[in-house]
């Protein structure tokens, strides 16, 4: 019965990659783009992070990467509407 009360204890094993040459442990988990923002180093809590990723959005980016957006998002927009077979004849008035 005192064995029934107890809980088994989680195994715990001391894994090494073989083959990792990398820096920093290979377990770490980072966003992606964390090292490419401006102020990444000293963002601690939802707030600083939010507050950074505004700041992020004001700054003015590459201008073809903009049109080169706007172009995709338009030509998506238009295959869209030629597959939901949208009809162009509801804002005619006659």
């Amino acid at each position: 019965m005192r064995n029934f009360l107890k809980l088994k204890k989680n195994r715990s094993f001391d894994y090494k990659p073989r083959y990792y040459k990398g820096e920093g442990s290979p377990f770490k988990i980072e966003h992606k783009l964390d090292r490419y923002r401006s102020t990444a180093q000293n963002q601690r809590g939802l707030k600083n992070k939010v507050t950074t990723a505004f700041e992020d959005l004001k700054t003015e980016g590459d201008r073809n990467m903009k049109i080169r957006f706007l172009v995709i998002v338009a030509v998506l927009v238009l295959i869209f509407l030629y597959i939901i077979d949208f009809d162009l004849s509801i804002f005619y008035t006659s």
